[in-house]
């Protein structure tokens, strides 16, 4: 699941441009444990969704999360905070987690977890296009339309390769995923960029839960399997809570922009996984769509040279726009 490096912009602006050596030892081992742990979410929902319907899932998924990252928030006393911004918080909720999650669950229930994770990848095309609407964003390059293009090209041949009956609907509401992980960094940037990022998660996570509780009470199943508990385990305290940490952990070790590069990562595992895993087949769409796809995202998500002082000066006076970097799950 998607998380975004949105909390002390003008700290990461400086830090992109004068901390220019390789990453420590330490900041690999954070990028590493992020690939994986944003890769195996879409195994792991597979599974659990055999036996839980997807509404129950959100709820077991934000419910802990939200439990144990709520003391941190308290123990911090920025629960005033917290309430300031609640009503963002919640609309930043809905649009992460509350309807995606619930989305990707459905569709994962007739589509493989390789196709889902490979489907997030156009996330950061639908990003491009998201700032282009706005013009809040610097000119878009020709290298990243170039992008978009290839892009394009790769979901059409992912897509349209996989295609069997009655899938087009499933690719849909994966579309409605990618387009919640596209507006919460917007959310995020314009609303909430000054609000620690435990708080956020912590009060999203909550409200989520507290929604889906009433459909979770009518569709709670009969039986729940030691196995699929340890799934959803997995999903809400390693996938969600302590992956939002570590990531901002990440964030902090090698900058805003080295950290995005993990969403190609976290999707490389996650198609061995399923491939490996689950005995999914490695498909012709997956085969000759993901490369591009990649290839696509890579110049697409590109960006400039660092700006000329004149510049960098209007980001950190607020005169300028920043993009607030993305991470899909």
């Amino acid at each position: 699941m998607p998380f975004y490096a949105h909390g002390d912009i003008k700290t990461q602006v400086i830090s992109a441009v004068t901390r220019m050596e390789a990453m420590s030892r330490r900041g690999w081992a954070l990028f590493l444990a992020m690939a994986v742990i944003w890769g195996i979410p879409y195994l792991l929902i597979r599974v659990a969704v055999r036996q839980l319907d997807p509404g129950v899932m959100v709820l077991l998924r934000t419910a802990p999360a939200s439990l144990l990252l709520t003391p941190i928030v308290v123990a911090r006393r920025q629960i005033p905070v917290l309430l300031k911004n609640l009503r963002w918080i919640i609309v930043f909720g809905v649009v992460e987690f509350g309807i995606p999650w619930y989305c990707m669950a459905t569709a994962e229930k007739h589509i493989s977890s390789s196709l889902t994770s490979l489907l997030i990848c156009c996330v950061p095309l639908f990003a491009v296009l998201a700032q282009r609407i706005r013009r809040t964003e610097e000119r878009i390059s020709r290298r990243r339309y170039l992008g978009l293009g290839i892009g394009a090209v790769g979901v059409a041949l992912l897509v349209g390769l996989d295609l069997r009956g009655g899938s087009i609907t499933w690719i849909g509401l994966m579309m409605v995923v990618c387009l919640g992980y596209c507006f919460g960094p917007i959310i995020l940037a314009t609303k909430l960029a000054h609000v620690p990022g435990v708080v956020v998660v912590a009060g999203a996570t909550a409200f989520v839960a507290l929604c889906w509780i009433p459909w979770a009470v009518i569709h709670w199943p009969a039986h729940v399997s030691g196995e699929t508990w340890s799934c959803m385990a997995v999903l809400s305290v390693v996938c969600t809570a302590a992956a939002f940490l570590v990531f901002f952990e990440l964030v902090k070790d090698v900058g805003s922009s080295r950290s995005v590069v993990v969403t190609y990562f976290n999707t490389a595992i996650a198609v061995v996984l399923g491939v490996v895993g689950l005995h999914e087949t490695l498909t012709a769409g997956i085969v000759f769509g993901f490369p591009l796809v990649l290839v696509g995202c890579v110049f697409a998500t590109s960006g400039t040279k660092v700006p000329p002082t004149s510049e960098l000066l209007g980001v950190l006076s607020g005169d300028a726009d920043l993009t607030v970097d993305q991470q899909p799950e």
